[in-house]
């Protein structure tokens, strides 16, 4: 069984990397399932149900995402009705959404994603260890076939998701800090890992958005409007292949892929 996830999608050039790739990718690669993080789809701040309809369209099945997912207002009611985008599990339970799902492969076999998020440098949540481990034990019940998003800033703090959760889950994936990890490697117990999988946006650019808007707000710390660059778009994704009868995975690699400059 072969699985894609696919790392923070910025803005309209990650939208249009996954419209020019995509499709290709699940032909060649006989793709079972895609998960990709959204949070920065509309903009690069946020995700609307616009842009969550073009990225199911181009065979995305899952989106998870993390602490910019209410930046657009209008999410607030898709979310409450859309099983397929995710908020962090998390998050306090009266939120709207959901921080977990478990959905059907195209090989018909059930799937479980959660989404977490990280409590280093980043914004208030509940302890996403007891709260991760609660929901892994609850989906073990319907599948063994579980994947993690854990959204956070410490790669310490994923390091240690990934090392909690070995033997529980197929895979624990990080995102967003946009910048890919070297680390890709399978756990003793059969648990898929890597720190950051890192954006589908544009590479020249700093974490997607225009550079020189970025430098400048170093330089002088004043405020700014930052815009999403458009430079050099690149694809970054991790290809997990699994067993389906245990869960295990058996191989990760990276896929990457260019678009026009």
């Amino acid at each position: 069984m072969n699985v894609l996830l696919v790392g923070d999608v910025i803005g309209k050039p990650g939208r249009q990397l996954l419209e020019m790739f995509l499709p290709a990718l699940i032909q060649e690669h006989q793709l079972d399932l895609i998960i990709a993080n959204g949070e920065n789809a509309a903009h690069g701040f946020g995700i609307t149900e616009e842009t969550a309809d073009q990225l199911y369209r181009t065979g995305v099945d899952i989106l998870t995402s993390g602490n910019h997912i209410w930046d657009k207002k209008e999410i607030l009611e898709y979310i409450s009705k859309e099983s397929r985008l995710l908020r962090p599990a998390n998050y306090p339970a009266n939120v709207p959404g959901k921080g977990y799902t478990i959905t059907r492969t195209r090989s018909g076999l059930k799937a479980g994603v959660i989404n977490l998020q990280g409590r280093i440098f980043m914004g208030p949540s509940d302890d996403p260890f007891a709260i991760g481990m609660q929901i892994v034990e609850r989906i073990r019940k319907e599948t063994p076939i579980i994947f993690v998003d854990m959204h956070g800033e410490a790669s310490s703090e994923k390091q240690a998701m990934g090392w909690y959760l070995d033997g529980k889950v197929t895979a624990v994936f990080g995102t967003h800090t946009h910048v890919p990890t070297a680390d890709l490697r399978i756990l003793p117990a059969g648990t898929a890992y890597v720190t950051d999988i890192g954006m589908s946006g544009p590479y020249d650019s700093v974490i997607g958005i225009d550079k020189d808007q970025i430098v400048q707000k170093f330089l002088d710390q004043m405020p700014t409007r930052f815009e999403v660059a458009k430079e050099n778009p690149i694809l970054e994704t991790v290809l997990v292949r699994l067993n389906p009868e245990n869960g295990h995975a058996i191989s990760m690699e990276r896929i990457t892929r260019k678009g026009e400059k």
